[in-house]
């Protein structure tokens, strides 16, 4: 037996060890653990036979450490220490008023969904803390796969064992060009006008360069990469510097007058935002609690007011 088994095996014997010792007493020691005496001098000569060594020696009507005894002693202590602090970890992020949410969700949404989705959410739950990762759909999911984040805020909807996903919000997609651009007055564009265009986009890996090649395919060409990033600010701003045009989510650049969007009519370019968690897993009380509160946000997630 390795000494990871050998200790998980004696553990228990290991903790009333622990409690007779600092009571110096096998009845005190018997009451506080909650069993006979009998049963508590039979586990310690049991615990003493595997490990080869006496642990403690009759002293009047009580006991006293051995060498070896002493000298086990601050480990087990330590270990219990260290037990302790793991469960009052563990209570402390699994209770409904104070425990903590892990949520990942892709970058377009940290202007406006996930702060409305916070606000909301603390407004009956004020203690209840967040740790928020953003990032592509693909590292996202793949924190949700391994147990890194709770929920994640994603797109494409993913279809997979394992994963439970449903369906918030659509979300249009606009062309973005340059504000001197020859498309920036119009109203309305064909996806395959821009055909000859040079595109600045998300790298691969994103969902949005997945679906927004895939766009480009219906209309019939494979889009010319001037520029591929990882943050939606900065193809905008490379937009505006006229290095090329991009499909991004409708209204992010509305506050800017360096850039105009137009609306794609054919393909239509939309995408299908979700919420996804572990298949099979009985989501602790503030999860489940904020993963209510996101679904309620269905058909609205995109326009939270």
């Amino acid at each position: 037996m390795d000494e990871m088994h050998r200790s998980d095996a004696l553990a228990p014997r290991l903790r009333q060890f622990a409690v007779v010792a600092r009571e110096q007493h096998v009845t005190r020691a018997a009451e506080l653990l909650g069993i006979t005496q009998s049963t508590l001098s039979r586990n310690i000569a049991r615990l003493e036979a595997d490990l080869g060594t006496s642990l403690f020696l009759r002293s009047g009507r009580g006991v006293v450490l051995t060498r070896a005894g002493a000298a086990l002693l601050p480990y087990v202590e330590r270990a219990a220490d260290e037990l302790a602090a793991g469960m009052g970890r563990l209570d402390a992020d699994t209770s409904p008023d104070h425990g903590r949410v892990a949520v990942a969700f892709l970058h377009s949404l940290g202007g406006r969904a996930i702060p409305a989705l916070v606000r909301e959410f603390r407004t009956g739950h004020p203690a209840v803390r967040f740790t928020l990762v953003q990032g592509s759909d693909d590292v996202n999911l793949d924190k949700l796969r391994t147990g890194v984040v709770d929920l994640c805020l994603t797109s494409p909807v993913p279809d997979e064992p394992g994963i439970v996903a449903r369906r918030l919000d659509d979300q249009r997609l606009g062309l973005v060009v340059p504000g001197g651009h020859r498309l920036a007055g119009r109203h309305r564009v064909r996806l395959a006008e821009v055909a000859a265009e040079e595109f600045v986009g998300l790298e691969r890996g994103y969902g949005l360069r997945r679906i927004t090649d895939g766009w480009c395919r219906q209309a019939g060409f494979t889009p010319r990469l001037a520029f591929e990033g990882e943050e939606i600010d900065t193809v905008l701003g490379l937009v505006a510097a006229g290095l090329g045009v991009a499909l991004l989510p409708a209204g992010l650049a509305a506050d800017r007058d360096d850039v105009a969007e137009v609306d794609v009519t054919e393909p239509r370019t939309s995408r299908t935002i979700a919420l996804a968690w572990r298949a099979g897993e009985r989501l602790i009380a503030p999860v489940e609690a904020f993963r209510r509160c996101v679904l309620g946000f269905r058909g609205r997630l995109l326009d939270p007011r």
